[in-house]
């Protein structure tokens, strides 16, 4: 099926002060909105997207969640999540944007971004930060630092700006770690594999026992780890992830509900109609009319 969801877009689609290549960009956040205003509309992105929020006000739909976009807030969005901005009053910040492969391509080994909670979480919320005014600071410090290295563009500035980029990520996290020192590494590590599995598996892997197998830990174990650490159960972050989806299709409306049981492989369509109204409320029709109506 080629039928375009939302527009999806990657960097070579975007108009940025002094874009030097193809796996990265950074500029000023209002200048960047100004300059490419195609990105109001929602949409997703093939590449990492991080705005860091120093004024103004308005809201950020995120996954088709409302978060309130205000000073010192920066926000994570990995490859192929959904937003939207809406603004209230003059706004202003910085954006970054860089491909899965940029940190590679400069000789920087990429699995470190898995590292980053606030990079890889499936669930929304890990992706909005609120920082502490050091650590706010200190992040206006990186990016004013990529922006004179993407502007000087010389033989070094790329491997710069990754260094930056990444000594920002450690900044952040530590300033996190701070605020909560309790983690239970050893159930984290398990905890955020199965986030991982669920990303790669949840259109063919609806049930618990199945990613407790790939766990190589039993449905029960996983069942408690995922309530000890989130508080929700392991069945809830399968279903979760399944309705985002559902609801990430729905938003075409050229894609039949028929189309899309079939691309989240329910055995028929009265099916996914039934649950999904489960655990929304609504018909998958009822949400799409709700989404335009509200977003019209």
């Amino acid at each position: 099926m080629d039928k375009r969801l939302f527009p999806t877009f990657d960097i070579c689609n975007l108009n940025a002060d002094k874009n030097t290549n193809e796996l990265f960009s950074v500029d000023r956040f209002r200048g960047y909105v100004d300059s490419n205003p195609h990105l109001q509309q929602v949409h997703n992105h093939n590449y990492y997207h991080l705005v860091f929020f120093t004024e103004g006000s308005g809201e950020h739909l995120i996954d088709f969640e409302k978060f309130e976009a205000k000073a010192g807030t920066m926000y994570f969005m990995k490859p192929g999540q959904v937003h939207q901005w809406y603004f209230k009053e003059r706004y202003d910040g910085y954006v970054v944007n860089f491909s899965t492969n940029f940190l590679d391509w400069v000789g920087i080994n990429s699995n470190l971004l898995l590292e980053f909670k606030f990079l890889q979480s499936i669930k929304v919320d890990d992706h909005v930060v609120t920082l502490e005014e050091y650590t706010q600071k200190e992040v206006a410090n990186y990016f004013e630092l990529m922006i004179k290295e993407n502007q000087l563009n010389d033989h070094f500035s790329n491997l710069k700006i990754a260094f930056s980029l990444m000594n920002m990520f450690i900044e952040i996290n530590r300033s996190l770690e701070q605020e909560n020192q309790s983690h239970l590494k050893s159930q984290s590590l398990i905890f955020n594999h199965f986030q991982s599995l669920i990303e790669e598996n949840f259109k063919t892997k609806k049930l618990p026992k199945e990613y407790a197998e790939l766990l190589h830990i039993t449905p029960n174990h996983l069942n408690v780890l995922s309530k000890e650490i989130s508080g929700i159960s392991a069945g809830e972050w399968i279903r979760s992830r399944i309705i985002l989806e559902a609801k990430r299709l729905l938003v075409n409306k050229d894609v039949s509900i028929k189309e899309i049981s079939y691309l989240l492989n329910f055995q028929d369509v009265s099916y996914f109609v039934k649950f999904f109204k489960k655990y929304t409320n609504l018909t998958p029709e009822q949400f799409r009319k709700q989404y335009y109506i509200t977003h019209s």
